[in-house]
């Protein structure tokens, strides 16, 4: 065997064996048939790897990093947005035992085994903060396009900095409130089991929204500058979350994202033109 075609095949192995250990200590980590689902998966892995040890005739050890990045992002990010990354990154490993099929038949097996993965493993994983995806998209959802709006509109009316994050906090307070009260009624009306829960995912989503959005007029003096400034963390919010609801619950990314940036910025635009117009015409300067 050539040493191309070796350092391949160890790359592959090492692969294995990293994911065995990624499932291992994710497994280590739950309860019930998420253990036990992601047990199976690791002693598979650890059979693809000895088989490619045969192979190759080499002891490879796991990449230690993947292995306590993956267990990091399943403790921040939830269970299933780990598992989807790792398996999206696979599809070059794919590809790669394609091509090697006709001189290893035994790699059908492992095809097999990681389509089995993809589709019933992460089908199977219970996860209750994706349960509650819903209250957490209408909760920031709501919060970054009405508060991008209000602060714009006080940007202008209000040009003092500190006044507009303290209208824009009085504003958010009341808002999450609000929209925390109508979120425990429309669930109680579609029968979960918990408002409760969904009513604080609501309500405690959009208040930490509403504080990651007035925090440049509460750090700066230009009013002008500071709603630049939310606004381009509106649209890094709205990124990160789509990018992570697109992993966690496998759906597109960049219509989703398009869609509540456009709206978000949108109503900015149009609460910035109606702060201009207020201060026009009720000559209001403070």
């Amino acid at each position: 065997m050539d040493k191309g075609r070796l350092n391949k095949l160890v790359d592959i192995q090492r692969n294995e064996i990293t994911e065995h250990y990624i499932y291992k200590k994710l497994a280590s980590s739950v309860k019930g048939d998420n253990r036990k689902a992601l047990e199976k998966v690791a002693n598979d892995e650890l059979s693809h790897y000895k088989f490619w040890r045969g192979v190759t005739s080499k002891d490879v050890g796991p990449d230690w990093f993947r292995v306590n990045l993956h267990y990091f992002m399943a403790k921040i990010l939830g269970l299933n947005f780990s598992l989807r990354l790792m398996e999206n990154g696979e599809a070059g490993a794919q590809v790669m035992y394609s091509n090697l099929m006709r001189q290893y038949p035994r790699i059908k097996h492992i095809i097999r085994d990681e389509e089995i993965h993809e589709r019933e493993l992460l089908n199977m994983i219970d996860e209750e903060r994706l349960k509650y995806t819903g209250s957490i998209v209408l909760g920031l959802n709501d919060a970054l396009v009405e508060l991008t709006g209000a602060l714009a509109g006080f940007t202008l009316a209000l040009p003092n900095p500190k006044i507009v994050a303290m209208a824009g906090l009085v504003t958010g307070i009341a808002a999450s409130m609000s929209m925390a009260g109508s979120e425990y009624l429309s669930s109680k009306e579609r029968g979960e089991k918990n408002p409760l829960k969904s009513t604080a995912y609501t309500g405690i989503t959009y208040f930490l929204t509403v504080l990651l959005l007035i925090t440049p007029y509460l750090l700066m003096n230009d009013a002008i500058f500071s709603l630049a400034i939310t606004l381009a963390t509106a649209i890094i919010v709205i990124f990160l979350f789509n990018f992570y609801i697109s992993v966690a619950k496998n759906l597109p990314f960049r219509k989703r994202f398009i869609e509540m940036a456009g709206i978000s910025l949108g109503v900015a635009a149009i609460n910035f033109g109606i702060g201009l117009l207020i201060k026009q015409y009720f000559n209001i300067q403070i």
